[in-house]
């Protein structure tokens, strides 16, 4: 399929600059969501086109294409786009990790575990309310209907 330079170097930009892209299987749309100028179809081609070299590893689930930019891909558009060497996409680049004040851990201290390795939520807490002798003033035992007395 003819695709037009201008619509190739839109979908390898988008590709460089994201690292990853989603294409709908939907040769029917007159255009892609994420970018501007090129048919889904033709999106479509060039990604399947990019599979075949290995340039890209797609993923399809449910009607759409995920791809995911290789590094051979990486080298590829790199050099067809004509970028410098220190331009990564935006799925290499390393995020700041937080510091332990950021929070969000789930192995902090007082997180979702405590110090056994147990979760926190299975302490003894509520063990005396659902006592089935009395102690613990529960009085009745398990979840379903009746006292049981």
């Amino acid at each position: 399929m003819f695709i037009p330079k201008a619509n190739r170097i839109a979908v390898f930009t988008y590709l460089f600059k994201e690292g990853v892209l989603v294409v709908k299987k939907d040769t029917i749309s007159n255009s892609h969501p994420q970018i501007v100028g090129p048919t889904n179809l033709e999106v479509l081609c060039l990604v399947k086109s990019l599979e075949s070299r290995g340039f890209v590893r797609i993923t399809f689930s449910w009607q759409y294409n995920y791809c995911y930019l290789t590094a051979e891909g990486l080298e590829y558009l790199r050099e067809y786009l004509a970028l410098p060497a220190d331009t990564l996409p935006a799925t290499h680049k390393k995020t700041e990790s937080r510091g332990p004040a950021g929070g969000g851990g789930r192995d902090e201290e007082g997180g979702k575990f405590s110090g056994d390795g147990r979760p926190a939520f299975r302490g003894s807490g509520d063990r005396e309310y659902r006592g089935r002798d009395g102690e613990g003033g529960g009085g009745g035992g398990g979840f379903g209907r009746g006292g049981g007395n």
